[in-house]
């Protein structure tokens, strides 16, 4: 059996042998990973094979589907996307495991999850495999399902079952969208199969609106901006390991569908690259001002996760816009970026939502405000987390530097060749680009500063320490690999080669440009691999200089203050980044309940903020309220009689059959 069916079959078997075995926390988490770690043995020759010689493998059963034959294929860009998923899902299973042991939920419901966690991966599995319009909306929406039931793990609490709702809507509301896709691109060729699509056929009216439909539908999956609504809500409601595989690794099959779209309808136009530079344009800037008002971490985190599908759009846009001018070097240096900030993201945001779960085990509250001097108690989570962070806010020589330079040359070197009017796209990813470096910076100086540093703010954050090497490993695993892949750019550059080559038109050689970014690439990796060495150097020195002396630890002066301790002499979060989300007020409108004290002895008193998503409160809210306040007036349509419902149909069979003889159908 060809092992791409493999791939499907031992992730499901280890899900449902879990589902069977439900009642032990460690069996039922160890069959999960067993099957996960198959499937991970089973891609490895096959995305070896294809990221290294560009060929395609294919595997067909002998049944055919309604609309067509069940045909797997693996060609470079569903390798590229696989890797994440193959490799990350066994890993974040090993963290969860030992994460799921502190609930005590009865009977099975530890094995389903770990079944619907296995269904996950096989959806997305499924997915990258698929090349018919039907079997893709079948994976699509076993891939969006499952996370609704890992995120309703804690069912009991309203938050968590509000946010699976909402997640389930947005998921479904974007399926509408991607099935008439699929519908309206299969009428080119008169089936679903990929390969009969004549997007030649279409007109260029019809081509804009498939891709307004699939750059939407694929959107919400993949968190952008506007409707990335469900994210800050579903990410502090699941568990940390679910967080982590939905942020890192689902939300990509997004970006892979809009990728896999635009070659579908035969490649992009210049509006198409200006649509996506300025969805990643607003969607890193705000997603990074939202993340930059949040008090609870995983919220944060979630914002960050729309910061960077923006911050990849930005790297897709730009290679689109080169593609459509003709110049090589901006589209390849573009694209490359954007598919390795896919891979980097993956890994540097899935060990930060695995950091957040550590702390939230040990402290019980995920407030930024009640953390404080973690560093000292949970070392190595303090260490990974920090790597976690500077990768993530674009700082060499870790991982997310290498990508966002790419796409920061490509945009460079764009503004020199292109003409004033395509040029504008090209100078606002520049610009945004460097605002969204920024203020992550601020953010997770603050995150970082508040959590681990300074005194605890509370009890559990005073009592906390190390979690077990279960769920610091894998931390451990996903650090070294922002190290490597900053240390080792120009080999893990290569991965990108051949999905280049999918995406980019037989009139664009990439070689010329693809062997200067390899170059430039080596030069940036042998400084960065310098400086480490220097820092090492001068670490050492000063530790064999002062490790004769004697240290002294004395409490910090409190100004004359007769009652000093850590929650009032300490800095908040929200204080920390008041100076920054005060001037983006009219964006945030964060809301503060309290008043700041006038008097010199002032009583008790509180101040309270709180920055809830206004495109939530002012757009989506009042239109589904809206929505269902209409729905409310034909319930007078529902009285519970049988014949009455018959008639409906009746009445409406006749309708559709007036439509067809009257040829408006």
């Amino acid at each position: 059996m060809s092992p791409l069916f493999w791939l499907l079959i031992l992730p499901f078997i280890g899900g449902l042998a879990a589902l069977l075995d439900g009642r032990s926390k460690t069996r039922s988490a160890l069959w999960a990973l067993a099957g996960l770690t198959g499937a991970l043995l089973s891609a490895a020759k096959p995305v070896f094979m294809v990221l290294v010689s560009g060929n395609n493998i294919a595997a067909a059963l002998p049944w055919s589907m309604v609309a067509g034959p069940l045909e797997l294929v693996l060609d470079p860009l569903s390798a590229f996307f696989l890797l994440p998923v193959v490799v990350l899902g066994p890993l974040f299973a090993l963290y969860g495991g030992a994460y799921m042991r502190h609930y005590r939920q009865e009977g099975h419901w530890h094995g389903i999850h770990w079944f619907f966690y296995n269904l996950l991966a096989v959806g997305m599995i499924l997915v990258l495999l698929t090349r018919n319009g039907l079997s893709f909306m079948v994976a699509w929406e076993v891939m969006s399902l499952a996370p609704f039931f890992l995120v309703l793990f804690h069912d009991r609490e309203k938050t968590a079952r509000h946010a699976a709702w909402i997640y389930l809507v947005a998921g479904h509301l974007g399926g509408i969208l991607l099935l008439l896709f699929f519908l309206l691109l299969g009428t080119s060729g008169h089936s679903l199969d990929f390969v009969t699509f004549q997007p030649q056929l279409l007109s260029p009216g019809l081509r804009h609106l498939l891709f307004a439909l699939a750059f939407i539908g694929f959107g919400v999956k993949a968190g952008i901006l506007p409707v990335h609504v469900w994210l800050p809500e579903a990410h502090p409601a699941a568990p940390s390991h679910v967080s982590a595989y939905m942020s890192g690794v689902m939300i990509k099959m997004g970006i892979y569908g809009i990728l896999r779209s635009i070659q579908l309808l035969g490649g992009p136009v210049f509006a198409w690259g200006m649509v996506l530079v300025l969805a990643g344009v607003s969607s890193g800037v705000l997603g990074v001002l939202f993340a930059l008002a949040q008090h609870d971490l995983k919220r944060l985190l979630a914002y960050h996760s729309v910061e960077n599908i923006g911050i990849i759009l930005l790297g897709l846009g730009v290679g689109m816009i080169g593609i459509s001018l003709g110049r090589p070097v901006v589209a390849v240096f573009g694209l490359a970026g954007g598919l390795l900030h896919v891979l980097n993201h993956s890994i540097f945001k899935g060990m930060l939502f695995l950091g957040a779960g550590s702390i939230q085990q040990q402290c019980t509250s995920l407030e930024i405000d009640e953390l404080g001097g973690l560093k000292k108690r949970m070392p190595i989570t303090a260490l990974c987390f920090l790597i976690g962070s500077a990768a993530i806010c674009g700082l060499p020589p870790l991982n997310g530097f290498i990508s966002e330079f790419l796409i920061y040359f490509g945009a460079f070197q764009g503004q020199t060749v292109a003409s004033a009017a395509a040029a504008w796209p090209l100078l606002l990813t520049l610009a945004g680009l460097a605002l969204i470096g920024g203020l992550a910076a601020a953010c997770f100086v603050k995150a970082c500063g508040i959590i681990f540093l300074g005194s605890p703010r509370s009890t559990p954050a005073a009592k906390a320490g190390e979690t077990g090497p279960a769920m610091y490993l894998p931390m451990l695993v996903l650090a070294a690999a922002c190290c490597g892949i900053g240390l080792a750019a120009p080999y893990f550059f290569d991965l990108v080669r051949y999905p280049l080559a999918v995406l980019l038109p037989a009139s664009l050689s990439p070689s010329p440009p693809f062997v200067g970014a390899v170059g430039r690439l080596t030069i940036i990796s042998l400084v960065g691999g310098g400086v480490i060495i220097l820092s090492l150097g001068t670490a050492l020195i000063r530790f064999f200089l002062l490790r004769q002396r004697t240290v002294c630890r004395q409490p910090t002066w409190g100004c004359g203050y007769l009652y000093p301790d850590a929650a009032r002499m300490q800095y908040t979060a929200s204080s920390f980044a008041r100076s920054i989300t005060l001037f983006f007020d009219t964006i945030l409108h964060s809301r503060v309940e309290g008043a700041v004290p006038g008097e010199f002895f002032p009583a008790r008193i509180g101040l309270h903020s709180s920055t809830p998503d206004p495109l939530t409160r002012f757009c989506f809210t009042p239109l589904f309220s809206g929505i269902a306040k209409f729905l409310g007036l034909l319930r007078w349509m529902q009285h519970g009689r049988v014949q009455l419902y018959i008639l409906y149909i009746v009445a409406t069979l006749f309708l559709l059959l007036t439509a067809l003889a009257g040829g408006w159908l």
